[in-house]
């Protein structure tokens, strides 16, 4: 038998080499679809907006695998919820195909609260916007700086610059409302504790502008007012006037003054 092989042409055992080969080949490609499942795909479905269990379900019943890539702040869509997918729905992939999601985050990060005293309120809103914070309720007092920001609160209590607080938080403002149209006397202070004469500017809508102590005078709120412009009164005895929102220097000192010593 051997012999007889042998004995063939050279051409007819190329042949064969060649036929044997091509057929090893076609038995390689065949196993290489099977294993890697050539030729089947699949269509990414879309996501966005999906609470991430729900996405988990239909991406694991399409045959594809899930890992979560990352996690983002938004305080436009709720926490655990799809806010990227990689690849892009629609496009048309390998059954199996690994999808990555980007979910919004559950406890929103921390940010230091800026200072806001003295910029308009339109400046104060785009400040807080670039930090993820908004605008809360906003109040009015009197001030003669007419929708500039005076003081910045978080729950109704005043917050001081660099102070950490989430994104998303709301901010409150309290705006001056500018130079109002009451008019009245201005009001005595001289001799009252600075403390007390603060009371009775807030709760007449006036303010208090320059403030001057005594040298090395440090008590400020337990200090007594001496001198104040506008006076109550002017050399003549007549009665000085003043708007809401207006101002009152005061002079500070240790020792009370007499109220009638003007």
């Amino acid at each position: 038998m051997f012999n007889t092989l042998m004995r063939k042409p050279l051409w007819v055992h190329l042949l064969a080499g060649l036929l044997v080969a091509v057929f090893l080949f076609l038995g390689w490609l065949a196993s290489l679809n099977w294993f890697t499942d050539h030729g089947r795909s699949a269509v990414v479905p879309n996501l966005a907006g999906m609470k991430y269990e729900d996405a988990k379900s239909i991406l694991e019943k399409g045959g594809f695998t899930v890992e979560v890539q990352d996690s983002i702040y938004t305080d436009t869509i709720p926490p655990l919820h799809v806010l990227r997918q990689s690849p892009e729905s629609d496009e048309i992939v390998k059954s199996g195909r690994l999808i990555n999601l980007t979910l919004s985050r559950v406890v929103p990060p921390e940010v230091e609260m800026p200072s806001l005293q003295g910029q308009s309120f339109r400046n104060a809103e785009m400040i807080l916007r670039s930090l993820d914070l908004r605008v809360g309720d906003t109040i009015y007092r009197a001030d003669f700086a007419r929708n500039s920001v005076l003081d910045q609160l978080y729950r109704g209590v005043p917050i001081r610059p660099g102070t950490k607080v989430r994104k998303g938080s709301l901010i409150g403002l309290i705006l001056g409302n500018g130079v109002g149209d009451l008019d009245m006397s201005v009001p005595n202070l001289i001799g009252m504790r600075y403390a007390e004469a603060k009371v009775v500017l807030e709760r007449l809508g006036l303010g208090v502008g320059v403030l001057v102590t005594e040298p090395n005078f440090t008590d400020t709120l337990s200090g007594f007012i001496q001198r104040q412009v506008p006076m109550p009164v002017q050399g003549d005895s007549i009665v000085n006037r003043i708007r809401t929102g207006q101002l009152v220097d005061l002079w500070i000192g240790s020792e009370s003054a007499r109220r009638d010593s003007l």
